[in-house]
């Protein structure tokens, strides 16, 4: 500062002066953290948009919906869903790894895709444990094993016992998916003739399915509630998820059959919703705490939740991080041990 110039000016305006000065100072030496912490405290100021990264219909998009619903009247400011389908989740989950870290963008993709994409892909746009910032995640419930209504079985022993004898075709909803994989170590532990045939979703296998062109497959409550209340198809066995007497009364477990394991108890599958990297804590904090509330307080996340056999709250913190560490390691072993690759 030039001290002449200082010297003619009036006692305050010379406090002023300096208190400015070191406050420059000051910001120089760090204001990156500064103005992060004072955009997540400003924030949100602005809509919020979630990429879900599968189509309308699926269990995904549902709850995408019913989240940005109850965040748009939680945080007092517009959250809308774009769907982004296709590549595994990349492109979507490629989309919001490439927008600003400002809690205005986010992904809400299945989380088994996250772990798989690396594995199953030959180029990856991504690192998915690298370039996202998990925040919530929603189980995707009460997952059902069904047959056609004519194939002759009524549980999983008769079901083993049909495939030793015959081949049985099953539709799978995704290359990679957790019930591909199931039903892989299913084949090694019993010698079942269990034929995959894949699909790009639930919708085609379901149709096929209802239609008799497949025998059995597998899915959330939201793509199969409907054809096992018509009677169309008859669920022998819970692939995920616990017991539900109110959804599927008397339809056992993985556990309660006698298949226990890796294969069988840790291809959770969830709706993961996630930020860039460097996503700022607080804003990471207070979207966790918004879905928290949401699966009590929300009356749309709740009926999503119920339809697809969910108990419980979101996975957060420390669990999400374990989930995480559990899950994706089974995930991607036994898929390269399949070989399995997507063109």
């Amino acid at each position: 500062m030039n001290t002449r110039l200082e010297t003619t000016l009036p006692a305050t305006e010379a406090q002023r002066r300096r208190l400015l000065a070191a406050g420059l100072g000051a910001l120089g030496a760090g204001w990156l953290p500064g103005l992060a912490q004072a955009q997540a405290q400003a924030w949100p100021s602005k809509p919020i948009r979630i990429v879900a990264a599968q189509a309308p219909g699926s269990s995904n998009d549902a709850t995408a919906r019913a989240l940005a619903e109850y965040m748009t009247t939680r945080l007092h400011t517009p959250v809308v869903v774009e769907n982004r389908p296709g590549g595994i989740g990349m492109i979507a989950a490629d989309n919001v790894a490439r927008s600003a870290a400002d809690g205005y963008t986010l992904l809400i993709t299945l989380h088994s895709q996250l772990a798989q994409a690396p594995v199953l892909l030959k180029k990856v746009p991504l690192d998915t444990t690298k370039d996202l910032t998990p925040i919530a995640a929603f189980s995707t419930g009460t997952a059902p094993m069904v047959v056609k209504k004519d194939l002759p079985v009524r549980n999983l022993k008769e079901l083993i016992a049909l495939a030793r004898q015959r081949p049985v075709t099953v539709g799978n909803y995704g290359i990679g998916s957790g019930w591909q994989l199931m039903v892989s170590q299913l084949i090694k532990q019993t010698g079942g003739k269990f034929d995959i045939v894949n699909y790009k979703g639930t919708g085609p296998m379901v149709f096929d399915l209802m239609a008799g062109n497949i025998d059995m497959g597998a899915g959330s409550m939201a793509g199969l509630a409907g054809g096992i209340q018509r009677g169309s198809l008859r669920p022998i066995v819970l692939i995920s998820g616990e017991r539900s007497e109110r959804l599927l009364p008397g339809v056992p477990t993985w556990a309660d059959e006698g298949f226990t394991g890796p294969a069988f108890e840790d291809l959770i599958e969830c709706n993961m919703v996630l930020g860039p990297a460097g996503l700022p804590s607080d804003i990471v904090m207070k979207l966790a705490e918004v879905a928290r509330e949401a699966a009590t307080k929300s009356d749309n996340v709740k009926s999503v939740l119920a339809q697809l056999g969910v108990e419980g709250p979101p996975w957060t913190g420390a669990e999400l991080q374990k989930l995480i560490r559990r899950s994706w390691p089974t995930y991607q072993a036994m898929t390269r041990e399949l070989g399995l690759t997507v063109d």
